[in-house]
């Protein structure tokens, strides 16, 4: 049971990661209903641009740890910012109009550089930062071996936090009303005066931050983000949130967590090989009973 009740509480972590990945996709995809492959990449972009730039720091500048750690995390946003703004002007801007299928080819496109300049950046080379925070918190009291690294409790806790505070921003401000006014009614709302562009550029730049703060924390927690692990977490973005669903990013973040939770049980009872292959495998089965179900409800 104590081995049971420790990966339970490291699925958590991993379901806070994911959580906050899928929060940040649909606060995209619920506005312009485009499939977007680049999230993974902003992830993993972000996570390895920290990493180097601390690297940087610490060994060219002569920077202590925390100096190099804040300089690493200031290149970081300052990249991502840049990025994100590009994106929505040169890609999502001009396809607006186009069929589905441009954007998702674009984004395709868009993951493929930033995996390749991160790999020519680290000169196909795996950086590695010093453990933090690795000390363990018991969870169950000091009798019962459960514990999680300072670490992890503070992924979990900064996780939580950005997915409530953005939960009162879409269900409190105006800001909230406004995009859920553009993601059912586009045209009406620009009728009224609010320019979907606008919203959509800040949506983007919003959810390129929260990924962006995912590839943060993992960096911190597993002192690497690998620049060819972009790919795959765009796919599992993609296969989670449509489990969890496009239409509101907390249902999106939920089911993400649940998928993070599977992931640390599978990882602790069967082979990691075949981990992949396992939550790919679940995810389409889920795909495919909410699109049967869907069809039988229109009939």
């Amino acid at each position: 049971m104590s081995y049971f009740l420790q990966l339970v509480f490291n699925g958590i972590h991993n379901a806070a990661l994911y959580a906050l990945l899928a929060y940040g996709y649909v606060l995209i995809h619920g506005l312009t209903h485009r499939t977007d492959l680049s999230l993974g990449a902003i992830f993993a972009f972000s996570g390895q641009t920290f990493i180097l730039a601390t690297a940087f720091g610490w060994s060219v500048l002569w920077m202590t740890l925390p100096a190099a750690l804040s300089f690493g995390a200031l290149i970081a946003i300052v990249y991502v910012s840049i990025g994100g703004y590009a994106i929505a002007k040169l890609i999502y801007a001009p396809l607006d109009t186009g069929t589905r299928n441009t954007v998702l080819v674009a984004t395709l496109g868009l993951s493929i550089f930033l995996m390749e300049l991160s790999r020519i950046a680290a000169n196909t080379r795996d950086y590695w930062l010093p453990p933090m925070l690795a000390s363990p918190v018991p969870l169950l009291g000091p009798e019962i071996d459960i514990s999680l690294t300072q670490m992890q409790v503070v992924n979990i806790v900064v996780a939580l936090a950005v997915i409530a505070s953005g939960e009162i921003i879409m269900l409190q401000t105006s800001a909230g009303r406004i995009w859920r006014a553009v993601s059912d009614e586009p045209v009406a709302t620009a009728m009224c005066g609010i320019d979907p562009g606008k919203v959509r550029t800040q949506a983007i730049l919003a959810a390129y931050g929260v990924c962006a703060l995912a590839g943060f924390l993992a960096a911190l927690y597993y002192g690497n983000v690998s620049f060819n692990t972009g790919m795959i977490f765009g796919l599992k973005i993609l296969f989670i949130t449509a489990a969890g669903g496009f239409s509101r990013p907390l249902h999106a973040a939920f089911g993400a967590a649940i998928v993070g939770m599977v992931e640390s049980l599978w990882g602790g009872y069967f082979s990691v090989l075949w981990r992949d292959a396992a939550v790919f495998s679940l995810l389409v089965f889920v795909l495919a009973t909410r699109i049967n179900q869907q069809a039988t409800e229109r009939v």
